[in-house]
Order: C-alpha cells, then structure tokens, then sequence
C-alpha cells in the first residue's frame, strides 16, 4: 500500500513539475493559512464504532445504516525558510450516530507539521495529528504524510490536490487510512 501510494506520488509529481512558476509566495518570511477537504477513509476507530478521528479538514458525510457528521478546520504556517513552512492547525468535529442508543460523538483536533515545497510547487508535508474524543478515554492520533501539486492562481492564492496517508499510533484505538485532500491556500 505504502509503495503504491508513494509511486502514484512520483508519477503525479514528475507529470506536472514543469507546469509553472510558484514565484515568491513559498518565500521566507510568509504565512500561509489553508482549508482542506478530505475525501476516502475515516480511519475507522474499533473502540468507537465509527471512523470519527482527528481532523483539521472540512467534510460533511453520511455513512449508510451508521450515521451523518461533520468536521470544520484550518490550518496556518510560517515559512521559516524559502519553501519550507512550520503549521498548526485546529478542527472540530461532530458525528451523530443513526442508533437512538449512542449519544453524539464530539471531536476537537490539533496539528502540528511541516510543509515544503519541492522547486516552489509540490507540496509534501509530515505532520502529527492528535484528538479529543468527549467522553473517550483513548483518543485516535496519526502521524500524516502527504504530497501534492499546487497550482497557483496569482500571488496569494492556491489549490492543492494531494494524498495523504495517516499512519495510527495505536491500532486498537484507530486505524491508518488514506485519504484525497483538495487544499485552498492563501499566501500573506
């Protein structure tokens, strides 16, 4: 899995490398502040039932026979050096189960990371995600890789196809996944 994952990065990579110019955006000295969409995985969470794990990202989704949920998040980073930004990042998180006999599961997640972009315009990040599940004694984290492409659409803007893999720290308390991110980043 992890070979294939990281093959079809290559290739994705190496296929749009000479596409354009990043320019200054990924410069020192910036901030970046991003919104995510994750589609695929939820990294379902044996002690929980359901996948509701720790996530930075915008989703809304409905899982036949299980449920409807939700989670809102965003990220923000420094360019410490050309390329390469330090984040954080904050989300929250609802899932409302279909079963009359299991209460609401509320979600807050953190992330703290790297991101740096090979020749300004392919993002690839390494990143620890962690959560707060309410009334959860074992809370599910994940240490995130990701790579992309950013296309940008002027100076402070753009959007940023990826996938990502979550790796667990605890099996019995969630399970890794794979995931396709739609980023939207802003450049200051």
């Amino acid at each position: 899995m992890k070979k294939l994952m990281l093959t079809t990065l290559a290739v994705v990579s190496f296929m749009f490398a000479n596409a354009q110019d990043g320019g200054g955006q990924t410069a020192k000295g910036k901030w970046l502040v991003e919104a995510n969409t994750g589609f695929g995985g939820f990294g379902a969470a044996p002690g929980i039932g359901i996948g509701h794990t720790a996530s930075t990202g915008i989703q809304f989704y409905s899982i036949k026979d299980t449920g409807t949920g939700f989670n809102f998040g965003g990220e923000a980073g420094y360019f410490v050096m050309d390329d390469l930004a330090i984040k954080l990042g904050l989300g929250y998180g609802s899932f409302s189960p279909d079963s009359d006999l299991l209460e609401d599961i509320n979600t807050f997640s953190y992330k703290i990371g790297a991101k740096y972009y090979i020749m300004s315009k392919i993002p690839v990040q390494v990143d620890y995600t962690g959560s707060s599940i309410k009334d959860f004694d074992d809370d599910p984290s994940f240490i995130g890789l990701q790579g992309g492409y950013a296309w940008f659409l002027g100076d402070m803007v753009s959007i940023e196809p990826g996938l990502r893999y979550n790796l667990t720290t605890d099996d019995e308390v969630a399970e890794s996944f794979l995931q396709l991110n739609v980023g939207f980043a802003l450049y200051f």
